[in-house]
């Protein structure tokens, strides 16, 4: 089969590999009909990620179809047409037994992190891919739906919602501010819609992504480009800042720019992942009662927000803005590696 191959820091490669075997007896095999890339892979393309061995297939979202099941597998079955989760967990040990897949103990490669794929297994950027402890880390996906659909449940709905919506509270009523304009915070301006704030600000340098915002759910967009963008997100609130700031870029500034907009009793929820460390001012922020949270996706919301995509509640499609063939697949790096001079979000493999 073809996958694309992680060679080295800049170096990837997209090849022939051997197909990849039943391990396990949870274990499934998945013939790819779409896959996606992810911010992730371009860390892991970077060397950001030293843990990654050379040889690994990069990837860690998916749509396909079920071609062989261990012996250990009992509800699914071959032609099964299924969403890849990008965390696996086996279901059974305790930190799964409380929705903490991200952190699943049985997990193969590393005990304690559920995201696996593209990472210590081989991942989904391929024409074949092992999935293990199926069973609890696929879902099936409704006849009607689509590839763009469903592909945008395999993370970054779920990492916006679960990471930034829930982590960060949002409740009816409140004034939410989402930095990075970017897929994930795109999916958490569209998610944080389902709890009713009175008002979702976007917050971001391009002000293309800023236009874009408002297709998503954005009522209001602030260019931190400008000098007086904490002023124009204060005048959006009662001049107190708002109640949930969600930072979904992974820089220290933009971490500090949320704890410097969030008012007294707020929530900041940190999405972004960080290569670097954050300056925390805690003696400015202990007094002001706010909680700060942060961590991996669990994917335990899957299931429900399927239910909204398959109901036409949350428009995941959107976010496909370029679709590409698998063997265009270095041609598809380069365009989502380029995201602001292609006007990317999320590119469709297929």
């Amino acid at each position: 089969m073809k996958a694309l191959v992680y060679k080295g820091p800049g170096l990837k490669s997209w090849e022939d590999v051997p197909d990849p075997k039943i391990l396990r007896n949870t274990d499934v095999i998945v013939k790819m009909l779409a896959t996606t890339i992810c911010g992730t892979d371009l860390h892991i393309l970077k060397g950001d990620v030293p843990e990654v061995e050379l040889g690994r297939i990069l990837g860690h979202e998916g749509v396909g179809i079920i071609t062989e099941i261990g012996s250990g597998v009992t509800q699914l079955a071959v032609g099964d047409k299924v969403i890849l989760s990008c965390v696996s967990s086996c279901g059974r040990c305790s930190n799964c037994r409380q929705g903490l897949y991200s952190h699943c103990l049985d997990d193969e490669g590393v005990a304690g992190i559920g995201w696996i794929f593209g990472y210590m297994i081989d991942g989904t950027q391929a024409e074949l891919v092992r999935v293990p402890f199926a069973e609890n880390s696929v879902y099936k996906i409704p006849a009607d739906m689509s590839d763009a659909e469903g592909i945008l449940l395999s993370d970054i709905l779920p990492t916006g919602f679960e990471m930034g919506v829930q982590y960060g509270q949002v409740q009816p009523g409140d004034v939410v501010a989402v930095i990075g304009s970017g897929p994930v915070g795109l999916s958490a301006v569209m998610t944080s819609r389902l709890y009713g704030p009175s008002k979702v600000i976007a917050i971001d340098l391009d002000s293309a992504r800023l236009k874009r915002a408002g297709e998503f759910g954005a009522t209001d967009t602030v260019n931190s480009g400008e000098s007086d963008w904490k002023e124009q997100v204060l005048a959006l609130t009662d001049g107190a800042g708002v109640d949930v700031a969600i930072e979904a870029v992974g820089v220290p500034l933009t971490f500090t720019m949320a704890t410097e907009i969030v008012r007294p009793g707020g929530h900041v929820a940190n999405i972004g992942v960080h290569g670097k460390s954050v300056d925390l001012k805690l003696n400015e922020l202990w007094i002001k009662n706010i909680d700060i949270t942060m961590g991996l996706v669990n994917t335990n919301t899957l299931g429900m927000l399927l239910k909204l995509v398959e109901g036409k509640k949350l428009p995941a499609e959107k976010f496909v803005t370029h679709e590409f063939a698998f063997d265009q697949m270095i041609e598809a790096y380069d365009v989502f590696g380029n995201a602001a001079k292609y006007d990317a979000l999320k590119v469709l493999i297929h």
